[in-house]
């Protein structure tokens, strides 16, 4: 495997993807790891049962199913250590619950994914813990809300939802001269159009439900640290007993195989729908972080390799009490986007957005706000779709 680390080193991405985390010598030749169902694992003696001197030890710390499924995503992001959990959320909340102890101070941004809102709103006030939000085009201007307790800051670009961007390099700087942990949910872009690791974050966050799996019939999430946080992160995932299931971590590292090409089409997609919108005469503006009109756009261009299928718009209204009417008379049109959370499948989706909980970066305010997450399906057949939606808002 040295030699074959060696050539990937300098491969494309498409060429990484197709053999990272694959040691077909150590399982017979066959080209895909095996699914390593385990729990109990057997020691030849009392001694090495006593030191623990042997790879594994107990199906919660690891198979070489999501051994595999780990050495490919350290690989992608750089990373001394990676953590397979069971969704997104979780990814997120076993880092806070690494590094903050009661009395801490947290920084969030306020553009955060709602679940991870909702976990610092209780179990971290719970806890102790003061989570403060935060604009998120404050770029080095977070040193003003830095305080001696300041323990962590958590970064989320694009923004779930309205797809603020951040200056990440510059929070991250300044997290570190106050010896604060940064971490970042990179869910949206994958390690392969931005590696967090690289621009100063500590620990990168990814819920491989979405893109790494890619066919909406798997949840996991994805913690990856770099050398001086991984030992504790390691330590409070042992200590809280959670592990990733062999038969997921098998079908996200098959994911992991197509996500290159899958991703190109998602982007080509969405930019192409993206871009119509904003000619629409319905569409109030076009949330997208590779539209130069987007006022994020030159931080994506500057850090950025490449844009997912994930973004919204804001339908055009002039009359803020039909909002909600609108945005459910749009979505309840549609017949091949579903209505449904999550993304990153194969299939388009719609959601309205909601931006109640929103603190400091209120949003959009002159319409209603529909996310879309283009799959797949020919572009042609999504604006007909889409058109059905406008069609519906005109008809009310």
């Amino acid at each position: 495997m040295t030699d074959k680390h060696a050539l990937l080193d300098g491969a494309g991405t498409d060429t990484r993807l197709a053999h990272l985390g694959s040691d077909p010598a150590g399982f017979h030749g066959f080209v895909n790891p095996p699914i390593v169902r385990a729990s109990t694992v057997l020691f030849p003696d009392c001694e090495t049962m006593a030191t623990g001197n042997q790879k594994y030890t107990y199906g919660t710390h690891g198979t070489p199913t999501t051994d595999a499924l780990c050495d490919a995503l350290n690989e992608l992001e750089g990373a001394a250590g990676t953590l397979i959990l069971s969704s997104g959320l979780a990814a997120v909340t076993v880092p806070f619950l690494t590094f903050l102890s009661p009395g801490d101070h947290a920084l969030v941004v306020d553009s955060v994914y709602w679940p991870t809102r909702r976990f610092c709103n209780t179990v971290l006030k719970r806890m102790g813990v003061t989570v403060e939000y935060y604009e998120p085009a404050i770029g080095a201007g977070i040193a003003a809300l830095i305080k001696p307790n300041t323990r962590l800051v958590h970064l989320e670009a694009p923004g779930s939802n309205t797809m603020e961007m951040q200056d990440v390099g510059a929070i991250s700087a300044v997290a570190h001269q106050q010896g604060a942990v940064v971490t970042m949910d990179n869910t949206w872009a994958t390690p392969l159009y931005f590696r967090p690791l690289d621009h100063g974050v500590d620990i990168s966050i990814h819920a491989a439900t979405k893109y790494p799996a890619g066919h909406s019939d798997i949840l996991m999430g994805t913690v990856s640290a770099n050398e001086a946080h991984w030992s504790a992160l390691e330590e409070m995932n042992t200590n809280m007993g959670l592990c990733g299931a062999a038969e997921d971590s098998y079908l996200v590292l098959r994911g992991l195989r197509t996500m290159g090409v899958r991703l190109e089409h998602h982007q080509k997609s969405a930019l192409s729908i993206a871009r119509w919108l904003e000619s629409h005469e319905d569409v109030a503006r076009v949330l997208h972080p590779a539209l130069p009109s987007f006022p994020g756009h030159a931080i994506w261009k500057r850090d950025f390799k490449g844009s997912s299928g994930v973004f919204s718009f804001v339908l055009k209204t002039d009359k803020p009490a039909d909002f909600t009417p609108r945005a459910h008379a749009f979505l309840n049109a549609l017949r091949l986007f579903g209505l449904g959370y999550s993304w990153g499948g194969y299939e388009s989706l719609a959601v309205p957005v909601n931006l109640a909980d929103r603190t400091i970066a209120k949003g959009p305010t002159e319409g209603p706000v529909i996310r879309l997450q283009i799959g797949l399906e020919n572009v042609e057949d999504l604006q007909r779709d889409l058109e059905r939606g406008f069609a519906a808002v005109k008809a009310l």
